[in-house]
């Protein structure tokens, strides 16, 4: 199986005036995003919009994202829903994009019980060729992935990794203590990487790599080289904006701070806004302090 990445960055969505899908800007962001260090993409996430986006403009980013990838780094693709049906017909279509593999988040709004979700992503995975990144992010859905149903799932074949975005340390590292050897562990949550790897973690799904993939990177493989110490500093030094990026609810920061270091991304489809006057000084005042402008 080919590398999947370790610093994977959750694409933006860049809109144009009238709030249609600017694919020009998205082609764009993607070459910058590879510029900036980031191993991985990902595209449909919910930093990308994606409860806003239609099946066609995901599919259309999927396409225009691997066509300026050109196989450099992977493309994963955001295929999931609460619809067990509607997910496995997206991912069948997202397969004809030549996205690399997709990722499937815990339906929300509907709480199945953990066999249903177990079901659930069986499902998806069984009707694809494609690798599968399970997500957890109980916050934004209202449910928990447990670890025995990830351990459980990670005898799926293709299903060969998962987002945790459950902000629960423990069960990050039962996860990578009882999966198979080549399961792969990512970060949902910035400010968490460095704890992640500390139990056994891969990498990160990242928001902040949008603007600083290559410190993360840094951090990344410094600590797989053993040099703990400087992973430690550098995650330190970028905490600030880790938290900074989430004052409101993403992606609306990361969004505004894309502008404030010239790469402007549009507005937002409602139901997301504009930041406040003061969230927008505090984004601007850790951008400075962290070396962005």
């Amino acid at each position: 199986m080919k590398a999947l990445g370790k610093v994977i960055t959750a694409m933006v969505t860049p809109f144009k005036k009238d709030l249609s899908v600017d694919y020009e800007r998205a082609a764009a962001l993607a070459e910058r995003l590879i510029g900036l260090g980031s191993d991985g993409l990902l595209v449909g996430g919910t930093t990308g919009e994606s409860p806003t986006l239609t099946e066609e403009e995901k599919l259309r980013l999927m396409e225009t994202v691997v066509d300026v990838a050109g196989g450099r780094v992977p493309v994963w693709a955001g295929t999931g829903g609460n619809n067990t049906e509607a997910a496995v017909a997206l991912t069948r279509k997202a397969e004809t994009t030549g996205v690399d593999g997709i990722m499937l988040v815990t339906p929300y709004y509907n709480k199945p019980p953990q066999e249903g979700l177990y079901q659930h992503f069986k499902t998806i995975a069984e009707a694809t060729q494609l690798p599968v990144m399970l997500y957890n992010v109980p916050g934004r859905t209202g449910v928990n992935l447990a670890a025995d149903t990830v351990v459980r799932l990670a005898q799926v074949p293709n299903i060969v990794a998962v987002k945790e975005a459950s902000g629960n340390i423990d069960q990050i590292a039962e996860i990578c203590r009882r999966t198979r050897e080549d399961f792969i562990v990512y970060s949902g949550d910035d400010s968490m990487t460095l704890p992640l790897l500390s139990v056994g973690g891969t990498g990160v799904v990242s928001v902040a790599s949008h603007l600083v993939a290559d410190r993360i990177m840094e951090m990344v493989e410094a600590f797989e080289a053993g040099n703990t110490s400087r992973a430690a500093e550098i995650h330190g030094e970028l905490l600030p904006l880790f938290k900074v990026l989430f004052i409101t609810t993403n992606p609306i920061p990361v969004k505004v701070s894309l502008r404030y270091v010239g790469f402007n991304m549009g507005g937002f489809r409602l139901p997301l806004v504009e930041p406040t006057e003061e969230q927008c000084d505090k984004i601007k005042g850790v951008m400075k302090q962290v070396g962005l402008i």
